[in-house]
């Protein structure tokens, strides 16, 4: 491929990925506090419960306000799975057992970056491009991208909690390319999900490639290429 100006990552699912399981961390917390719950019941009750939450977008919210919205927003999906996976009812307080659960996501901790990662991620730089993040999680990024030594390789950062639109949606890829003024036909997006990081990428008109690490098959009619198996398989000419 030809030099982009800049390449745009998806974060969790690209860049790096959940030690173990959520239900496994989940299962963990609740120990804890003397609540047991099956850690693969729990993670599929979590995973049915993250994917029917509403986006994780709050387009009429200060920014000051964010967090907290961000907060309430993940809350909500782990009383979700508690419930589904019939064990709620046994939280004396679920109140103050989430916050702890909360900041761990904010650590290095419950998280592995992917091996090639740092490499390509300086190879790149190397090779004078941009490298911008644009990503459906929440403020706590920073934080982790930080405590995994990722921070430095980004010069933007684009959330959709704080853009007030989620990917696949345009707004969020259109902020992101505002920040480094630069034109959709300039730019290459590559994430893990095939909907909101490579067709959401493709329908602003940045170039895409799907990151498949697991090697997924979309379901029929779908003819598309089956993507790339990790980031070690992208080389760039020279010539812009």
């Amino acid at each position: 491929m030809p030099l982009p100006q800049i390449i745009f990552l998806d974060a969790v699912g690209t860049l790096f990925g959940v030690r173990g399981t959520v239900g496994e961390i989940y299962s963990r917390f609740a120990n804890a506090v003397g609540v047991s719950v099956d850690p693969e019941i729990l993670n599929q009750t979590f995973m049915d419960s993250f994917l029917t939450a509403p986006e994780a977008a709050f387009p009429e919210v200060e920014e000051s306000e964010i967090p907290a919205q961000e907060f309430v927003w993940w809350q909500a999906i782990a009383q979700r799975s508690f419930t589904q996976a019939g064990v709620f009812h046994q939280f004396a307080d679920f109140a103050a057992f989430f916050p702890p659960l909360f900041d761990h996501f904010a650590t290095a901790e419950p998280w592995v970056v992917y091996p090639e990662v740092p490499q390509v991620l300086a190879q790149w730089q190397q090779q004078g491009i941009e490298l911008g993040l644009i990503s459906n999680f929440d403020s706590r990024l920073y934080q982790v991208l930080d405590a995994l030594n990722l921070g430095d390789f980004f010069t933007s950062v684009t959330i959709s909690t704080v853009v007030g639109a989620a990917k696949p949606h345009r707004d969020i890829f259109t902020a992101a390319l505002a920040k480094h003024r630069c034109l959709p036909q300039n730019a290459l997006h590559i994430g893990d999900s095939w909907q909101d990081d490579y067709q959401g990428a493709i329908a602003v008109g940045l170039q895409s490639i799907w990151l498949n690490r697991q090697g997924s098959h979309l379901p029929p009619p779908s003819t598309a290429e089956p993507g790339i198996p990790s980031l070690l398989a992208l080389r760039f000419s020279a010539d812009k």
